[in-house]
């Protein structure tokens, strides 16, 4: 057998034919990916390269109607670590630093140090620059730091639930830090960096920043003050008489601006996490409640303005009145008299009220209610308000058109009653309250809020009539007495209502009340305080109304209202007098 062996010549040339069209394929990639489609490449890397980082915006601040700051943000840091790159033999000594610098429990730390599975662990929020600044000194490793901002509280407690509070993220979560979040917030700016595989920046390279938009700064119609002493003055009656809460309401009469708005509990912003839930409400503009005796004025601007009586009508008035199925009763017994309709008032007479009510008709005294800002939010933006309870006159029942003559039957809050007052104190004339005054941009240039709605609701000569009697209502011969102060002419109304516990679902304590203005001849503020099921009497008159003058008289002598010249005009209280 002859063995014959291939032509070497040949395989060399098929060899070469496959290398060089296997060299082909690669050159032609090459080619694709440097020279056609280098710009899609390039892009790629530098998308792995480039990162986007937030530039945070800083809030804006809330400030007192003097400019005092109330809440306002501040710098701070956020520090971070990559603990595969902390060596172990220097863990202990980078977490007893950590721990010692940012205040934080040495076991957490080393806790974190120890997830070396991660390159990123979160050890800090809020932290101090200075703290920030040391720890970057002292050359830990793989440690970062960001720029944030911090909310600060200058005022503790001080309108707490009205100012309110944010969350981690900075979100406002309540109050005006909620109502407002977005006038407040502002826009985040964000800045793209390239960085290396290890994260560093790299110099020289290209960047983007959209730079962050600030916050705009809100300034309120509220005094620091006046807030302070109405805030005082509520806490101690609400321990002092063992009542569930307490409110505080200090409004302008021109203008309707909230002066100040307290409760009690107050919510302290410093710890708000730690409070219960119903700290978180403000009460003075989402508490529903029966008005009781406040509420007379309203029927009374019905039977004035239709012109059904007079103040000097009088009245054959007993203790007790039948209405349908139920009979009711004035709070205190007496026997059979004559009342003009001012004494009426002065004394809070239930069965006079009901009496002068029933000349008006349901009607009548629902869409004077409604005039008045019943069932309807007050519209002043104030965190939280509600707009209460007016059942529509069809609907009343034989006994409520009774009732609700003299305040049980409808509900309201607090700051629609003070607006009630506000009303008559301005000569019939409702503006809508309002409590910021303006806001401040970025640009430094202060936009005052506009003035609030004007309605007129009763005549000047009815808003006048009224006041006589309300004047009277803090004499001597009325229930709000401990109201007056000396030197001024006060006018004011007592309020005691059943009270309605809708956890239990029945009446339950009462609600006392007072709230007036002065001075009565000139008025300039309107002043309410109201206690919610005091355990220690009940009646607005003794537990209210030296509320209204411990926080009437500072409010005077705190914007320097000097006594007016004049002196009450002489009232008939009684027939025959």
């Amino acid at each position: 057998m002859v063995l014959r062996l291939g032509n070497p010549r040949r395989r060399l040339k098929f060899g070469m034919i496959v290398m060089t069209f296997i060299l082909s394929i690669f050159a032609g990639r090459l080619i694709q990916m440097q020279g056609l489609d280098t710009k899609f490449y390039e892009g790629v890397a530098a998308g792995q390269r480039m990162i986007t980082e937030t530039i945070p915006a800083k809030r804006g601040s809330i400030a007192d109607v003097n400019g005092n700051p109330l809440a306002t943000s501040v710098e701070a840091r956020e520090v971070a670590i990559d603990p595969s790159k902390v060596h172990p033999d220097v863990r202990v000594k980078v977490a007893n630093a950590l721990a010692a610098e940012l205040g934080k429990p040495l076991q957490e730390i080393t806790t974190k140090l120890s997830r070396t599975h991660t390159q990123y662990q979160l050890l800090a929020k809020d932290v101090d620059p200075a703290v920030a600044t040391r720890l970057v000194k002292a050359g830990i490793p793989a440690l970062t730091t960001k720029k944030q901002y911090r909310r600060v509280y200058l005022a503790g407690d001080l309108a707490g639930t009205l100012v309110g509070f944010v969350g981690t993220d900075g979100t406002g979560l309540g109050g005006l830090e909620e109502s407002r979040n977005s006038v407040l917030a502002g826009k985040d700016g964000k800045l793209r960096v390239e960085q290396g595989r290890f994260g560093q920046r790299i110099p020289m390279t290209h960047s983007q920043r959209q730079p962050p938009v600030d916050g705009s700064d809100i300034r309120l119609t509220i005094d620091r003050d006046l807030q302070w002493a109405a805030q005082k003055s509520i806490a101690e009656q609400v321990k002092a008489v063992g009542a569930e809460s307490g409110t505080v309401i200090v409004m302008d009469v021109k203008t309707a601006q909230i002066v100040a708005m307290a409760n009690a509990p107050e919510l302290d912003l410093d710890n708000w996490r730690n409070a219960p839930a119903a700290d978180y409400v403000n009460r003075a503009a989402a508490d529903v409640f029966e008005p009781g005796s406040t509420n007379k004025v309203i029927t009374a601007a019905a039977a004035l303005e239709r012109g059904v009586v007079r103040p000097t009508t009088t009245f054959r008035v007993k203790d007790n009145i039948r209405c349908y199925d139920r009979t009711l009763r004035d709070a205190e017994p007496h026997p059979t008299e004559t009342m003009t309709f001012q004494e009426a008032i002065a004394k809070s007479s239930n069965v006079a009220t009901i009496m002068a009510a029933r000349k008006v008709g349901s009607q009548g005294l629902h869409d004077m209610l409604k005039a008045f800002g019943f069932g309807a939010k007050p519209g002043g933006g104030v965190p939280g308000e509600e707009a209460g309870l007016l059942p529509d006159y069809k609907s009343w029942s034989g006994s409520q058109s009774c009732t609700i003559a003299y305040g049980q039957g409808v509900s309201v809050t607090a700051l629609q009653t003070a607006s009630v007052y506000q009303t008559i104190a301005n000569g019939g004339v409702r503006i809508a309250p309002q409590m910021v005054a303006g806001t401040t941009g970025p640009d430094g240039r202060f936009v005052p809020a506009p003035p609030g709605k004007q309605t007129r609701v009763v005549s000047d000569r009815t808003a006048k009539e009224i006041t006589a009697m309300l004047e009277s209502a803090v004499s001597e011969e009325g229930t709000g007495g401990l109201a007056a102060i000396p030197g001024y002419r006060v006018a004011g109304k007592t309020g005691t209502a059943n009270r309605y516990d809708p956890k239990l679902g029945r009446y339950q304590g009462y609600t006392a009340s007072f709230v007036g203005f002065a001075p009565a001849d000139a008025p300039q503020l309107v002043v309410l305080s109201v206690l919610q099921n005091p355990q220690k009497g009940h009646f607005g008159g003794q537990l209210a109304a030296p509320v209204f003058k411990q926080v009437m008289t500072f409010a005077i002598k705190s914007r320097k209202i000097p006594p007016t010249s004049s002196t009450a005009s002489p009232v008939r209280l009684s027939a025959g007098q």
